[in-house]
């Protein structure tokens, strides 16, 4: 939602950040792989050393690489259909490692389990409807997009180290945050659903 809303803003902060891939010779595939491999890289790593703050750190840096991706296209003009779905089923990838470390660590598996379907509903909900209609990306300004999970995420998992909660509100901040990203990633799924629903009855049947 914020950086669907900023456009003109965000689009000149990652073109920025960009420009040093465009001049390597980076093509946005490769950077769209790189990222790939960055997360997964500091997933690992976080099995290893199991500190949060390292994991958030990593993961901002890594998560913040693969959004440069499609300013690199727009910068060398060579966006692609295939690009963009491999930018889609990279990210979900990213989302299902950075889970499944976390619950694996933690143990919080239910937990991640909710914040993971939320998050993959929320995408499926709307590469469903495109499926059936045309849909412009602008008009799906959501609550809990992959920008707000991201950002919700790491500020958790760095925080984590620093801070510790109430026992009613599970004691520890990365528990906090994925309640939060469970919680409204799910209630973004149902806001895309209704959206979804009221254009597809409006829709001339095939």
């Amino acid at each position: 939602m914020i950086d669907g809303t900023n456009r003109n803003w965000s689009a000149r902060f990652w073109h920025a950040l960009a420009m040093p891939l465009v001049k390597s010779g980076l093509s946005p595939n490769q950077v769209t792989w790189i990222g790939l491999f960055l997360v997964l890289g500091n997933c690992a790593f976080y099995l290893v050393h199991r500190e949060s703050l390292w994991l958030g750190l990593g993961l901002m840096c890594s998560f913040a690489f693969d959004a440069l991706d499609g300013a690199v296209a727009r910068l060398t003009g060579k966006t692609s259909k295939y690009g963009g779905y491999l930018d889609a089923v990279i990210d979900r990838y990213q989302e299902l490692a950075a889970y499944l470390a976390i619950a694996y660590v933690t143990d919080w598996w239910a937990l991640a389990f909710l914040a993971l379907s939320g998050s993959l509903l929320v995408s499926y909900n709307k590469a469903r409807t495109a499926l059936e209609i045309p849909i412009e990306n602008h008009n799906w300004p959501d609550l809990m997009e992959r920008f707000e999970r991201i950002f919700v995420l790491c500020a958790a998992l760095i925080l984590d180290r620093f801070f510790t909660l109430p026992d009613f509100l599970g004691n520890r901040v990365l528990f906090l945050g994925l309640v939060i990203i469970a919680g409204l990633s799910h209630v973004t799924a149902v806001q895309r659903f209704l959206r979804a629903r009221a254009m597809l009855l409006k829709a001339p049947e095939k």
